[in-house]
């Protein structure tokens, strides 16, 4: 599963998910992409489930490029822990993802087995999307 080797802090703050994607929210790498239409967090084990998805779908041919990197921890508290004694332990790592970002790309595959591969893969993650190609002439 995809997780930073090393961070400065082990720790980090809720923090508030505001705003629209502007950085990553064009398909630069491939020729198909699935972008989110909504906000939300997306763990690397549900990056990791809908890459798997994908892949297993499109088999040999093409390439997939994860535009996303679940680089923020969550930390959690045991069950029936009582208040207090400091922050709890990493649990896991999450991307957090703005409306209009891309999330994955597809290359060299048709447009019709891309559709349906990013469909399986949207099933795998917590937000809505959509399916976008390549503006040409940018």
């Amino acid at each position: 599963m995809l997780q930073p080797n090393r961070r400065k802090f082990r720790k980090e703050h809720k923090g508030r998910n505001t705003g629209v994607a502007t950085r990553g929210a064009d398909v630069s790498f491939g020729d198909f992409g699935l972008k989110a239409t909504e906000r939300g967090r997306i763990t690397a084990r549900q990056i990791e489930a809908a890459r798997r998805a994908i892949s297993r779908h499109i088999k040999r041919g093409g390439r997939i490029f994860i535009r996303i990197f679940p680089d923020k921890p969550i930390s959690n508290k045991p069950a029936e822990v009582r208040m207090g004694n400091g922050k709890g332990n990493v649990e896991y790592y999450v991307a957090e993802i703005q409306p209009g970002k891309v999330l994955y790309e597809i290359q060299g595959v048709p447009e019709e087995l891309a559709r349906e591969a990013f469909t399986l893969a949207a099933a795998k993650l917590p937000l809505s999307t959509t399916f976008v190609g390549r503006q040409f002439g940018i």
